[in-house]
């Protein structure tokens, strides 16, 4: 039997790098008395140093009494030898992601701390099963994975293996909610919540770039300025390196066995094989010695013009800039042909529609309320593209001009983060409410990806990834049995089995 979370005093935290040392921090400002171990002192004296200047940095800022801060200092001791853990009622370790070596430590521990005592792991993405199988009481282990910074990351994934006890697994979550994180419950499966739900943003830009259908900072634009992340996914694989993002990546894959919604690119693989992993080199999808691009400025709207268009499907998409001078009228043979596809590029909606594709442009208006159109037309181009572009600058919009793809930049992402959530729910990676947490707590993103399906409308978003696997032929885009069934039946995508 382990420990239950009221018995819980003091803890161990094993290894003193970054995450291990913000662990231990909210641990002692917590009320906890905290034993931080790594096998090098020297580390460990670095790490207590910092934690003690960020206790400052709290106490300055008036989060923290001078007196509690420097009881959390009292309640924080460092030892390189693990006997010291002897007394813990549970272990966090933090230590390099290698099965082999976690496993190693957890056999190790189960000799020097009690039978009651909880293993937690930090794991991002090794298996707890896994790390579990070399100890012989395997119901204690448990996975408890921070985020990085983890005094400022609010969200903490427990993940439990096939034999972890429910006891422990509650004890973890009460013991995050006392550090004042919220705790999500998450299959134990590659990735978990958070790394396998953010493959899609990273993926799939990714796929259309190798398309040739935008350039890295376009799409980084456009994902800001009409989806309304705070980074493009060239600028956050930068960031997080190609080290880190590209085997996180191929992990995941591999463990789904091959799923196609998962896979990355070529391109992706050549980046993290050339070296150029990021901001960390200075060369990434971006040269760091150069200056980096900056936001255009969405232009004010001019004097007021009309634009006469045929609209020939889906004329209330344009609904939005019918008080911007938009106004559809009967074909003269020579006005510009509007459409609006959903997951379908121009080139099929000109062939299925029997249009000109001369006079065809396609617009997406998903970011029209963010200042921001994308447009595309067919191979060969547009007689009437420079018109429509310049008529919707002057109407106040800022215009990205991309090549023929289906589903745009923006509607193709977005419906592909809303798809594979609607996977993990199906699956069974975490509950609809825990999915929505993670995805905005963990990733930060604009949007709970059930909720802003609903909001799309389900339906829609269906009809997107049905008409991206159409035209494109591939299974990357086989819709999710979740938003199946909930579009067709009208329900709420958070809506639980």
């Amino acid at each position: 039997m382990a420990y239950a979370f009221e018995d819980i005093r003091k803890v161990g935290v094993i290894g003193a790098g970054i995450m291990g040392a913000g662990i231990a921090q909210v641990l002692a400002t917590s009320g906890f008395e905290v034993v931080l171990n790594d096998m090098s002192a020297e580390a460990i004296e670095k790490a207590r140093a910092g934690i003690d200047a960020r206790i400052d940095r709290l106490t300055e800022k008036g989060r923290l009494q001078p007196e509690q801060a420097e009881a959390a200092k009292a309640r924080l001791s460092g030892s390189s030898e693990l006997s010291a853990l002897s007394d813990v009622q549970l272990v966090v370790e933090a230590i390099v992601e290698r099965l082999d070596v976690k496993q190693g430590l957890f056999s190790e521990l189960e000799k020097i701390v009690s039978p009651e005592t909880i293993l937690a792991s930090n794991t991002s993405s090794l298996s707890i099963a896994s790390i579990a199988k070399a100890c012989d009481r395997r119901g204690r282990v448990v996975g408890m994975h921070f985020f990085n910074p983890v005094p400022l990351m609010k969200l903490v994934e427990v993940i439990g293996g096939a034999a972890t006890d429910r006891s422990v697994i509650d004890t973890t979550r009460a013991l995050a909610e006392a550090m004042g994180k919220v705790p999500v419950l998450a299959k134990d499966g590659p990735g978990f919540i958070v790394n396998l739900g953010g493959r899609a943003y990273y993926t799939e830009a990714l796929h259309i770039h190798g398309e040739g259908v935008a350039d890295p900072a376009q799409i980084d634009r456009i994902m800001k300025m009409a989806a309304g992340f705070r980074m493009g996914p060239f600028e956050l694989m930068d960031l997080t390196g190609m080290d880190v993002n590209y085997p996180v990546s191929t992990l995941i894959f591999e463990g789904y066995k091959h799923d196609r919604r998962l896979a990355t690119t070529a391109g992706h693989a050549y980046m993290f094989e050339a070296g150029l992993l990021g901001r960390k080199v200075g060369q990434g999808f971006y040269d760091y010695d150069q200056d980096l691009p900056k936001l255009p400025s969405v232009p004010e709207e001019s004097a007021r013009t009309e634009l006469s268009v045929v609209l020939p499907e889906r004329a209330t998409d344009f609904a939005a800039l019918t008080d911007r001078g938009l106004s559809a009228a009967a074909d003269d043979g020579a006005m510009p042909i509007l459409v609006s596809p959903l997951g379908e590029d121009c080139s099929s909606m000109v062939a299925r529609l029997g249009l000109d594709r001369r006079r065809t442009v396609a617009v997406d208006l998903s970011g029209v309320q963010m200042g921001l159109v994308t447009v595309m037309t067919a191979p060969g181009g547009s007689d009437v593209l420079e018109d429509v572009t310049r008529w919707l600058t002057q109407a106040g919009l800022h215009v990205e001009v991309i090549k023929d793809s289906p589903g745009f930049v923006a509607p193709r992402i977005v419906s592909m983060i809303v798809n594979l959530c609607c996977e993990m729910a199906q699956i069974g990676v975490g509950s609809p409410a825990d999915l929505g947490k993670a995805m905005t707590l963990g990733l930060n993103y604009p949007f709970n990806p059930l909720d802003h399906g609903d909001a799309i409308g389900a339906e829609r978003v269906l009809a997107t990834m049905q008409e991206l696997q159409e035209t494109t032929g591939s299974e990357r885009y086989r819709p999710s049995l979740w938003l199946k069934r909930r579009a067709r039946l009208d329900l709420s995508l958070s809506a639980p089995d």
